[in-house]
């Protein structure tokens, strides 16, 4: 039977490293509130329990890992990986996205119920930098890469300020419309509380003047 379970909820940050346990086709989700135009990498690693050893074992061999990342309803990634491996995506609008693992056990290997453990790595607004040095050995030196590598993370920090802008902006007008209505309301009050009183006020001295008490 497939579960799904929601992990965390990360606010915006560059890198989160965690590990958590689960169980065959057991689905593991977080939600990762990120600017739009955002390049997201992750890297998982699965260990699988050995019940002679009582221990994790270094790799899982035959099991691999379901990844799907969604943001409103937008499948983002859909994808099988191996026991270990790296993913990526670009968020395409600003918001919650939602990061969904799950084993993948086949006919050939499985686990029989006994728990995984699930590293993972979330890197936001970074490349792999070791990675694309090897690939980019022959045309720029390390030097000039880890330059541009700096100014991405520079220009990522500039668009999280900005996201982070437009969130207070929005909470600003809100915090604004919701005080103009209990201003509002306190008025509406003071209003009804005035016709009450002047309600009440003719009311008695109609009341004594039928009485001839005046």
């Amino acid at each position: 039977m497939q579960t799904q379970t929601i992990l965390l909820c990360f606010s915006f940050s560059f890198s989160a490293a965690f590990y958590f346990h689960a169980g065959e086709r057991e689905e593991k989700c977080i939600i990762e509130d990120i600017p739009s135009d955002t390049l997201i990498t992750g890297t998982f690693k699965i260990q699988q329990w050995d019940i002679g050893r009582h221990d994790f074992l270094e790799s899982a061999p035959g099991l691999g890992m379901f990844v799907t990342v969604t943001n409103n309803d937008e499948v983002l990634l859909s994808k099988l990986y191996g026991a270990q491996g790296t993913f990526y995506f670009t968020s395409h609008s600003s918001g919650e996205h939602i990061i969904c693992l799950e084993s993948n056990s086949t006919q050939f290997v499985s686990f029989g119920g006994s728990k995984l453990r699930i590293h993972l790595d979330i890197r936001v607004g970074e490349h792999d930098l070791d990675a694309v040095i090897v690939q980019a050995k022959d045309k720029v030196n390390e030097v000039a890469f880890t330059l541009r590598h700096l100014i991405e993370q520079i220009e990522q920090i500039l668009k999280e300020q900005d996201y982070q802008r437009d969130r207070e902006e929005n909470f600003r007008i809100t915090s604004e419309d919701t005080n103009r209505n209990v201003l509002w309301w306190a008025f509406a009050q003071i209003l009804i509380f005035i016709s009450v009183g002047i309600f009440q006020m003719k009311h008695l001295k109609d009341f004594f003047i039928a009485k001839k008490l005046v």
